[in-house]
């Protein structure tokens, strides 16, 4: 495992209290960064994690929000940056499938008015309310953003036509965060493929099967792999910003 000196640093870690979120929000409070947990009031995950966390000698704080919600977006940033005296790096990683199961890309009738409205406002949406609520912290720290979009962004499948269009549009959109942000704010994203974690939507033995089996490295990806090249993007790679890093074990080539 990575590690970087964070000491001093203040991070807000969305949809952090499972899976990618909560690896990243260990790994960066490990490296010495006071971290905000984001993730749903009333989820007992949550208080669990920071409970654990805090336990451990570790500095983080409950942020309980919908980032869904335009107002609960904003005022849960604005309270984590004022709890923590600022903020250094914001880590847009809430996001939902919108299904326990993936649904197939030809069951149209499936994608109502109310599942894309849901998925836009999470996925796309959020990482944006954020953003723009934590911008100016981060511009006085000459902080960095990265936001996790998914590798059907690039090639679709995924949970849902509606989840792989709403990644895709997260990456634009992270190239377009960067022009509007810089020089001062670096915005940069991942792109996982598979998570070994109680993520919402479950995938079928044969679907992890062929995800492994077109993996390089043949396995799937842990929430560590990932938060790992969530701190280099924070902690370093100085000279990037609006890019989108594949993390999938080479499952893309």
């Amino acid at each position: 495992m990575i590690s970087a000196d964070l000491e001093g640093r203040k991070a807000l870690v969305t949809g952090g209290a499972s899976g990618i979120g909560l690896g990243t929000v260990e790994l960066f409070a490990r490296s010495g960064a006071t971290v905000a947990v984001n993730d749903l009031a009333g989820n007992p995950r949550l208080e669990e994690a920071v409970e654990r966390l805090r336990g451990e000698g570790l500095s983080v704080l409950a942020a309980p929000g919908d980032v869904g919600d335009p107002e609960g977006a904003r005022a849960m940033v604005e309270a984590a940056a004022r709890a923590m005296g600022g903020l250094d790096y914001l880590i847009n990683n809430a996001g939902t499938p919108g299904t326990s199961r993936t649904i197939p890309q030809s069951d149209l009738d499936r994608f109502t008015e109310e599942f894309w409205q849901r998925l836009l406002s999470v996925n796309l949406l959020g990482p944006f309310r954020c953003t723009h609520a934590a911008a100016p912290w981060l511009r006085a720290a000459h902080g960095a953003v990265v936001n996790t979009s998914s590798s059907s962004g690039f090639t679709g499948g995924g949970s849902s036509l509606p989840y792989s269009a709403t990644k895709a549009a997260l990456i634009n959109m992270t190239k377009e965060l960067a022009r509007a942000l810089g020089p001062e704010v670096r915005v940069n994203a991942i792109a996982p493929g598979m998570v070994e974690s109680n993520w919402q939507c479950r995938f079928s033995d044969e679907q992890i099967a062929a995800e492994i089996g077109n993996s390089a490295l043949r396995r799937r990806g842990t929430p560590v792999d990932y938060a790992e090249v969530m701190l280099f993007l924070c902690a370093g790679a100085a000279y990037v910003t609006g890019h989108t890093i594949v993390v999938t074990g080479g499952s893309l080539m």
